[in-house]
């Protein structure tokens, strides 16, 4: 059984018999392919929701795995490289502040004509994970779109468990309200401490 994984000008073949363990220190290149791959678009997904403008999200995972290949020596277990990667995102996302201040756009609702219920949900969505302060909607996003747990959001975060569960939970509420959606309505993410 072979796996080819093709990511514009990355490839990375994956042969029967191919174990985690042969991606190791001394082959430094094939080892940051698949982090790419593997990692990639959730780190585009998530640097999305982060700055809300494609160009510089797609900058901002440029810079992220700069860093990684950097720092690729430093990084002991495949299971951790997720998190690393995040935190490095994260870090990149905040150091983008202190070198400029993105402009901001207001975007009318109204201007949107397209009357597809489905666009006109997904837009209502976006307005209100908008609308929720960050140390709020940035949980939320880690757990949704990154599928982390809570003690890795922690980590990741550098804050307890206990502050990351009572973020989450606010921020569900304030997302309820916001959707204006029965509580028995909305799906429940169990977090795992």
């Amino acid at each position: 059984m072979e796996k080819t994984f093709s990511n514009k000008s990355i490839r990375v073949e994956i042969k029967a018999g191919f174990n985690r363990s042969h991606i190791h220190m001394g082959n430094r290149q094939i080892r940051f392919e698949a982090l790419v791959q593997v990692h990639g678009n959730d780190l585009y997904r998530f640097a999305c929701w982060l700055c809300r403008d494609r160009s510089r999200a797609e900058d901002l995972v440029q810079e992220t795995f700069l860093r990684a290949w950097r720092g690729l020596d430093h990084l002991r277990e495949e299971k951790a490289a997720k998190g690393w990667l995040f935190i490095i995102l994260r870090r990149e996302h905040a150091r983008g502040y202190d070198r400029y201040t993105p402009p901001h756009e207001d975007i009318d609702p109204d201007e949107f004509t397209d009357d597809a219920a489905s666009s006109v949900d997904v837009l209502h969505l976006r307005h209100a994970l908008a609308q929720l302060p960050e140390d709020y909607r940035e949980p939320l996003l880690l757990q949704v779109l990154g599928g982390f747990s809570g003690e890795e959001i922690a980590t990741i975060m550098n804050i307890t468990s206990a502050t990351v569960m009572t973020r989450l939970f606010r921020a569900r509420q304030r997302m309820r309200v916001a959707l204006s959606v029965p509580e028995t309505m909305l799906p429940t993410h169990k977090v795992k401490p």
